[in-house]
C-alpha cells in the first residue's frame, strides 16, 4: 500500500508541472500577437533572431572601428581614378582627341553603367577636358591646354623619381621567393609606385643591372632580379628607426621593432586589447627580405612576418594605400597566408580596410594625419593639382563647332592603340558610389572636393 501510494503522488507531481508549464506555453503564445502587432514581424521571427549568429563580413564591423577621414580619401582616389583614365586614354590617341563613341568601350573602365552620359562625365571637369563637333556633326573629346601640360609635367616627375622606383621594384623582387615576380602583377601597382605608362614596353629594359624580363615556356612574362643589392635588404621601419636614409648592406635576419599604432580617436575598447598588443608587438619577427621557406604557415612567426611584407609594400607607394586585392596576387611569391584580409582586419592599428567599393583599400595608418598624407612627394601634390580642377558650377555651354576636323581621317582617330588595353588592365573597376556618384553624373553642381566631402558625411549618416 505504501508503494502505491507513493507512486500516486510521484504522477500527480509529474502531472501539476505539466498542467503548469502547458498553462505557461499558452500565456506566452497569447502574447505573441501583441508583440507581432508591435514590432510588425512573423510569429517566429523572435525566436530566429535570437538564434542567429552575427556575421564576420568587413562591412558588418563596428562603426567605432571606421576612421572616416580614410573614406573620404578612398571617395577622392575613386573620382582621380576615373579622370586620370580618361587622360591617359586620350593621351595615346592621334591628336590626343577621341571621338565621344568610341568613349563607350571605356565606360566599365570608368564605372559609367548606362543611362549615365559620357558626356556628362566630361561636362564635369570642363578646365581639363573639351568637346566639340565637326563640321559633319560628330561630337569629339579632347583635353584643354592645361591639362595636357599637367600630362607633360607627370612625365617630368616621373622621370625624377624613377630611381626611388628601380629600387622600389628591386625591393619586391628581393623579398619574393624566387627572386622573380610575373610582369602582369607588377604592372597592378604602377601608378602606387610611380611607373610610367610605358612600364611594360620601355622602362622594365632600361635598368638591366638590377632586374630583366625573362618569358616562361608556356609565353608568360616575369620581372627577374640580376644583383642582389645588400644595401636595399633594409626595411623602411628599420631606416626610420635608425635615422638612416640608405641602406647599411647587413645580411637580414629577425627583427623586434615594434609597428607604429594609431587608432581612431573613437575607440574606446582599446583596454580590452591591451595586453595582447604588447605581446604581439615584443615578439620578434623574420626580416622581409630574408628566407621564409622554412616558416610553418599559420604559426605566429609566419603571420608576423606577413605583416611586415605588408607594411613594406604600402611604405613603398606614394599614397600609402593599395587595392587588396593587388596584395593578394602576391601570397605565392612573398610567402603570404591565404586569409590575408583577416590578417589585415586583425591588426587595426597599423592597417585600415575602406570598404567602400567593389573593392577594398587598405591604409598605412600611420602615414596619415586626419585625411592628409604626412609626407607627400611631388606625385601626390601632382595628383592633388589635378583634383583641383575636377568640378563645375553652371549651366551647359553650347558645343563649338570645328571645321578642321572635317578633313582628317575619322579611322586613324578612331584606332585604339594596343597600351590603351595595357591602360584598361591595370585600371580597377570601382563601383558607382551611391549618393555621391549622383551627384557627380546626373546634376549640373559642382563636384569639388569640398561637396565631395559633405557629400560622404551625409551618406554617413544614413
Amino acid at each position: 500500500m505504501a508503494i502505491q501510494y507513493a507512486i500516486r503522488q510521484l504522477w500527480l507531481n509529474k502531472s501539476g508541472k505539466t498542467q503548469r508549464l502547458r498553462s505557461n506555453h499558452h500565456q506566452m503564445f497569447g502574447l505573441l500577437p501583441v508583440r507581432r502587432n508591435l514590432y510588425q514581424e512573423p510569429l517566429f521571427g523572435w525566436f530566429q533572431n535570437r538564434t542567429m549568429t552575427s556575421s564576420r563580413r568587413v562591412q558588418d564591423r563596428s562603426k567605432n572601428k571606421r576612421i572616416h577621414h580614410l573614406e573620404i580619401v578612398k571617395e577622392k582616389w575613386k573620382i582621380s581614378s576615373k579622370v586620370l583614365f580618361l587622360m591617359e586614354v586620350l593621351k595615346k590617341e592621334h591628336e590626343m582627341i577621341i571621338p565621344v563613341r568610341s568613349l563607350d568601350q571605356y565606360r566599365k573602365q570608368i564605372n559609367l553603367p548606362k543611362p549615365h552620359k559620357i558626356t556628362d562625365f566630361i561636362r564635369k571637369c570642363p578646365k581639363l577636358f573639351e568637346l566639340y563637333k565637326d563640321q559633319r556633326g560628330t561630337l569629339w573629346c579632347g583635353m584643354t591646354k592645361e591639362a595636357e601640360d599637367l600630362l607633360e609635367e607627370e612625365e617630368r616627375l616621373i622621370e625624377e623619381q624613377s630611381t626611388k622606383a628601380v629600387e622600389f621594384v628591386t625591393k619586391i623582387l628581393m623579398m619574393s621567393v624566387d627572386k622573380r615576380i610575373q610582369l602582369d602583377k607588377i604592372a597592378h601597382f604602377r601608378r602606387d609606385f610611380g611607373l610610367p605608362i610605358e612600364f611594360r614596353a620601355k622602362w622594365v629594359n632600361q635598368y638591366p643591372q638590377h632586374f630583366r624580363v625573362v618569358k616562361s615556356k608556356d609565353g608568360v612574362e616575369f620581372l627577374e632580379l640580376v644583383n642582389w643589392n645588400p644595401a636595399w635588404a633594409i626595411t623602411e621601419l628599420e631606416k626610420k628607426a635608425l635615422g638612416l636614409n640608405e641602406g647599411i648592406g647587413r645580411e637580414p635576419g629577425l627583427l623586434s621593432l615594434p609597428f607604429p599604432l594609431k587608432f581612431p580617436p573613437n575607440y574606446k575598447k582599446l583596454y580590452r586589447h591591451g595586453g595582447k598588443i604588447a605581446h604581439f608587438q615584443k615578439r620578434s619577427y623574420l626580416s622581409p627580405y630574408a628566407d621564409a621557406r622554412e616558416l610553418k604557415a599559420g604559426s605566429l612567426e609566419f603571420d608576423k612576418r606577413a605583416i611586415a611584407v605588408m607594411h613594406e609594400l604600402l611604405s613603398f607607394t606614394i599614397e600609402k594605400r593599395l587595392v587588396t586585392d593587388h596584395l593578394t596576387h602576391f601570397r605565392r611569391e612573398l610567402v603570404m597566408p591565404q586569409k590575408l584580409m583577416r590578417l589585415l582586419l586583425k591588426h587595426f592599428g597599423i592597417f585600415y580596410v575602406s570598404e567602400r567599393g567593389k573593392r577594398f583599400s587598405v591604409f598605412l595608418t600611420e602615414a596619415y594625419e586626419g585625411s592628409e598624407l604626412i609626407e607627400k612627394c611631388p606625385l601626390v601634390l601632382w595628383k592633388e593639382k589635378v583634383l583641383s580642377l575636377v568640378g563645375y558650377r553652371g549651366k551647359k555651354k553650347e558645343i563649338p563647332t570645328f571645321s578642321d576636323l572635317s578633313d582628317m581621317d575619322e579611322k586613324d582617330l578612331i584606332e585604339v592603340d594596343t597600351e590603351n588595353d595595357n591602360i584598361c588592365a591595370e585600371f580597377e573597376e570601382e563601383e558607382t558610389m551611391g549618393g555621391l556618384e549622383a551627384v557627380s553624373l546626373t546634376s549640373n553642381d559642382e563636384l569639388e572636393m569640398a561637396h565631395v566631402c559633405s557629400a560622404y558625411k551625409d551618406i554617413d549618416k544614413t
